[in-house]
């Protein structure tokens, strides 16, 4: 890249056309599975056996990480071949059936590009990101895309420290892509060589020593961070507890800055305590801002491996059921995990953690899995892709009428990413459910698809993305897209969102489709008329009615006018005129017009 890039920071609005006409190449061969060498070992994997009366045999904690765990140390031969050769099955496989996680062991590496793909995971196996370095680069690019960024989807990075070859690290990624607990020591570009689009994306609990810049990133969420600068703003970036963020400034430039983040616990974690696997749980901050290891050891508690049952993509919903039931913890493992039932978390605390983006399919309709309304789970790095049967829900966090008190241990949900169609057939009328108060969410994805297999109006038929009923809900880094009605319906009192991304279902076959009652369309983010006190910061709604482009949408965002529902940072936007918004948040704000993409945006509501 030049030395000092100086591309505009609104693109040309031909290039924002996002995902709709990109569906060719979504779908890429599925190659065999890479495995064996370099992966970590230990017992073998169990699956429920029968005991001497017939029963099932208490499954065993711990175990081997199997063959998609990748585990290198600075002593592995030829790590640059290994990584070369994951990233080519990956590179452009993005309905494929690969996941993989690579782990480094603490250590220095030097002279090493990983280049992710779809579904692959780096991360170090320390407790702090300092005690694993790379200098070298960790790289998404969109050269498989043709420089369009915006379907670099479903891959990861965390717990390392960087020097970058060039004094800057490129991530040009989308949704579902996080950049956790990093430490880059140098800049990082979010942008893909050439500058085409992106739309991204999450970083948390990272350092950035020096400037950040997104230049043609539509929209990005930081939170509980350290950066050198930030370059500039497309539509809307979001910061909560950043040092070093851009003051508050929306609408010009659109920068929606908190000076922390109300309530936050970060996602848990694999590492090596000397030979033994462990997981760490970070302890919950109030008022959080800045990395949570700035100080060294991170503050929180640890769990042995032995602990979790270390679950294969052959293991069955009965055997993960019976691992809980006999008070295991579950590491998922990378793999596609086919559900006959619905898989239950009952107990207080329990962790359910994925590598390499584990994926959780329920076959017959079924819910693929919830949690009772009790203290404290932690819900962690997976994808639930809806089944070719329809299912009522895919993942609840609480039963109905959830009401315990859990503001001293909150549930917390971080990087489990939602699925409806793309990669085949897939039907769900509402994606995630919390029930449970107190809860919080912590980036999720929420996507029913526009491209891929199994995309149709009715064909991936999903009426609700995100529903919560329950109250003193707190989500930060909300991503919800294309649903057929309400893509984000809040009933709970005093419910919170920082940052949240959404564009309408692209392929609405006409008015009457979307038509709400007397009103033209569905909003984005509906709270309820009972609520009487809700605040959002940093919304944004687009709309891209490829299909139908006369389509009319009267808003983004629909709320009970009350003092106590309150808004930060709102906008719509056309994208290149394909359908318009009427209004920002119910009666109030600017129409879209034209084929201009240009932001119509409400500073403050009421």
């Amino acid at each position: 890249m030049p030395s000092s890039p100086t591309p505009s920071p609104t693109p040309e609005p031909s290039g924002v056309r996002r995902r709709s006409l990109l569906g060719a190449a979504a779908a890429a061969p599925v190659l065999a599975s890479l495995a064996g060498a370099g992966s970590a070992s230990a017992a073998p994997v169990a699956s429920a056996t029968a005991g001497p009366a017939g029963g099932p045999r208490a499954l065993p904690g711990g175990g081997d990480l199997g063959p998609n765990v990748i585990v290198f140390d600075p002593s592995t031969a030829n790590i640059q071949g290994r990584l070369d050769e994951i990233f080519k099955q990956q590179e452009s496989a993005q309905f494929g059936t690969g996941r993989y996680a690579l782990l480094f062991k603490p250590g220095t590496y030097s002279g090493l590009n990983a280049q992710l793909g779809f579904y692959t995971s780096i991360a170090g196996l320390g407790l702090s990101p300092d005690d694993t370095t790379i200098n070298g680069d960790v790289t998404v690019d969109a050269g498989w895309f043709d420089g369009n960024a915006t379907q670099n989807f479903w891959r990861s990075a965390e717990n390392l420290a960087l020097v970058p070859v060039s004094g800057t690290n490129r991530w040009a990624v989308s949704q579902a892509a996080p950049f956790r607990r990093m430490h880059v020591r140098g800049g990082l570009n979010l942008a893909p060589d050439g500058y085409g689009w992106a739309s991204g994306g999450y970083i948390a609990d990272s350092r950035i020593d020096g400037t950040v810049g997104p230049y043609s990133q539509q929209q990005w969420y930081t939170r509980d961070s350290s950066v050198g600068g930030w370059l500039n703003a497309v539509w809307n970036m979001v910061f909560s507890g950043v040092e070093g963020a851009p003051a508050q400034s929306f609408p010009e430039p659109p920068y929606t800055t908190l000076e922390t983040t109300p309530v936050s616990r970060e996602k848990p974690f694999l590492y090596l305590d000397g030979d033994e696997y462990r997981v760490f749980l970070p302890e919950k901050r109030t008022g959080a801002r800045g990395v949570s290891w700035g100080n060294g050891t991170p503050r929180g508690t640890s769990l042995p491996l032995a602990q979790f049952y270390v679950a294969g993509p052959d293991d069955s919903a009965a055997t993960l059921n019976q691992a809980l039931e006999e008070g295991l913890h579950l590491l998922l493992t990378p793999g596609i995990y086919h559900l006959d039932r619905t898989v239950g978390v009952n107990r207080a605390g329990t962790v359910v953690l994925g590598l390499g983006y584990a994926t959780l399919i329920p076959d017959n309709g079924v819910t693929a899995l919830k949690v009772a309304d009790v203290d404290g789970v932690r819900l962690a790095g997976f994808l639930v892709d809806a089944g070719p049967v329809n299912s009522s829900t895919l993942l609840e966090v609480g039963p109905e009428g959830a009401s315990a008190d859990h503001s001293a241990n909150p549930t917390t949900v971080q990087d489990v990413f939602v699925r409806i169609g793309g990669a085949g057939p897939g039907k769900a009328t509402t994606s995630l459910v919390v029930n449970s108060r107190h809860t919080i969410v912590d980036h999720t994805w929420v996507w029913r698809a526009d491209h891929g297999d199994g995309v149709g109006w009715e064909t991936n038929r999903a009426d609700y993305g995100v529903v919560v009923n329950g109250d003193d809900v707190l989500i930060t880094g909300l991503f919800v897209e294309h649903f057929n009605k309400y893509d984000v319906q809040w009933n709970g009192e005093r419910g919170r969102t920082v940052f949240f991304q959404n564009e309408k279902a692209y392929d609405a076959p006409d008015q009457a489709a979307i038509q709400n009652g007397s009103i033209k369309g569905y909003a984005a983010y509906k709270v309820g008329d009972d609520v009487t006190e809700h605040e959002g910061w940093g919304l944004g709604s687009y709309c891209y009615y490829n299909v139908n482009p006369s389509i009319v949408q009267h808003h983004g965002f629909a709320a009970p006018n009350r003092s106590g529902v309150r808004f930060h940072g709102l906008l719509v936007v056309s994208l290149g005129g394909n359908g318009q918004y009427e209004c920002v948040i119910n009666d109030t704000g600017s129409p879209t017009s034209g084929t201009d993409t240009v932001p119509s945006k409400v500073v403050q509501y009421p």
